[in-house]
This record gives structure tokens, C-alpha cells and sequence, in this order.
């Protein structure tokens, strides 16, 4: 396959070494998709129809390692996955794009929005943070429970310490089993770079920098990046609307999709 060519039937595209989601490539504005840790590009199968229904061009990304897109194991940092991304926005030539990011998404967006100003219209940052410092003694556990998974056991086995915590409840399972099979695809190396960028990463002095309209959005029971650390990050972004939802774990998009596309949409003027 040839590195632009798309299945039109899954609107799935190859472009530079990128695998994306494209379901409405007329659209306008483009709408940037960034995914969390571990996750891929279908973790935004809920907003493509309520985006494209309204006109804009939502483009979903697998980053390098996740999903489709493959890593060369010559390094994986936040500013390398920031700077693919802007590569993407440039070469499908949208023109400046809004910029959604979920958790590990929510840092790429960040550097983005500081790296390539010029390609941001607004920025959506979703249970993220701007540096990831937990406020529980439980988060502690659970970020050294997955460091020593990851660097021990393997992959199969922190995806399932991960769907446990993000997709809790007996009604959860089938996410649950999603979940653990779009992390074990996941290329370890990328992986586990990709956490060791996450826990270094620290955007606090350059909030400041980030000029474009910034929505924050948390769910209301996230216990992987507590909600304080999320208020914080929109208390350093000038401007910055900050929102709650409830009943959301951190997988806002998911947990409340219809509330979520609702936020965004509106954010979006529409």
C-alpha cells in the first residue's frame, strides 16, 4: 500500500508513517483526535459521527506504537509525537486544526498547541495534566504498580491492571476486554517510553505560552489523574473554561459520550 492511499470503506488512511481515521475528509475545520496511553484511534469511534454531522473534519491518529502506526525504536518522547502530529495537519494541508487530547493525548495536545501555534485553532485537554504528580497514596500505588508491570510481567498484563482501573464494574466488562486488546497490540518499547516521557513530562512554567481558546474537561470519578491535577492545569492556562461531568471516570469520552460531544461542540461554537 502506498503511503497516502485510504480505505474508503473505513475511511482509514496511511500518511508520512501515520495510520489515521479520516471519515470526513471534506470537512471544515479539522479536528485533531489525540488518544491516551496504550489506546488507539478507535478510543474516538463515539465523537466521529457527532463531528461529522455538524461538518468538521475529524482526523484520528494512532501515535507511533499504538494501534497501526509503527515506532522505529529510535526514541519516543512527547515533542517527537507533538511534531508527527503537526507533520499530519500539514501534509493532509487542513490548515489550522482543533486539537483534542485524552490524557496522554492531553500532553501531546498541550505541546502542540506550544510547538506549532500556528496549526491550533482551540484546544480540548481531557483528563490530563500538566505535570502528573499523584495526590492519593492509592495513586502512588497504582503508578509503581504499572512501572513494575510493565518492566517485569509485560504488556498483556499491565493492560489489565489498566482496564481494571479505568472500566471498574461488573457492567464494564466488554470495555474492559477492548481495552486489554488494544493495549497488548501496543509495541512494548513505545509503550514504555511513552510512560517513562509521561512521568518526566512538565508543562507548569509554559502554561502561560498556550494562546488558543483551552477547555478542560474532567470527569467527575477519574482516579488516574485526580481532579485537583486537572484544576490545576486549566488555572494555569489563561482563560481556560474548566468543566466537570459527572458520573465520568477518565475515560470521559467514553463513560459520557452524549455530554461530552455536547461540551465540545458548544466549545466549538457549534
Amino acid at each position: 500500500m502506498q503511503p497516502s492511499a485510504c480505505w474508503r470503506r473505513v475511511f482509514a488512511c496511511y500518511m508520512t508513517s501515520l495510520h489515521y481515521l479520516d471519515p470526513n475528509p471534506a470537512g471544515h475545520p479539522a479536528v485533531l483526535l489525540l488518544h491516551g496511553l496504550g489506546a488507539d484511534s478507535a478510543s474516538w469511534t463515539l465523537q466521529l459521527p457527532a463531528l461529522t454531522e455538524v461538518g468538521f473534519r475529524p482526523i484520528a491518529p494512532d501515535t507511533p506504537g499504538f494501534g497501526q502506526s509503527p515506532y522505529d525504536g529510535s526514541g519516543w518522547s512527547i515533542p517527537r509525537a507533538a511534531a508527527e502530529m503537526a507533520n499530519l495537519v500539514e501534509e493532509l494541508q487542513t490548515g489550522p486544526a482543533h486539537v483534542v487530547g485524552l490524557s496522554m493525548g492531553g500532553t501531546i495536545a498541550q505541546q502542540f498547541s506550544l510547538d506549532f501555534p500556528q496549526l491550533t485553532r482551540k484546544l480540548v485537554l481531557v483528563s490530563t495534566f500538566a505535570v502528573l504528580r499523584p495526590d492519593t497514596l492509592s495513586g502512588w500505588f497504582y503508578f509503581l504498580q504499572r512501572f513494575i508491570v510493565i518492566n517485569t510481567v509485560g504488556l498483556p498484563a499491565q493492560a489489565r491492571v489498566v482496564a481494571r482501573r479505568i472500566f471498574p464494574g461488573a457492567d464494564k466488562a466488554a470495555l474492559r476486554e477492548l481495552l486489554i486488546k488494544t493495549i497488548s497490540r501496543a509495541d512494548p518499547r513505545a509503550y514504555r517510553k511513552a510512560m517513562s516521557s509521561l512521568g518526566m513530562f512538565n508543562s507548569v512554567k509554559r502554561l502561560g505560552e498556550i494562546k488558543a481558546p483551552t477547555l478542560v474537561v474532567t470527569g467527575a470519578d477519574d482516579t488516574t489523574v485526580q481532579p485537583a491535577r486537572q484544576q490545576l492545569l486549566a488555572n494555569g492556562i489563561a482563560n481556560a473554561h474548566y468543566i466537570i461531568i459527572p458520573k465520568a471516570g477518565h475515560a470521559v469520552p467514553v463513560d459520557q459520550a452524549e455530554q461530552f460531544n455536547r461540551e465540545m461542540l458548544n466549545f466549538f461554537g457549534v
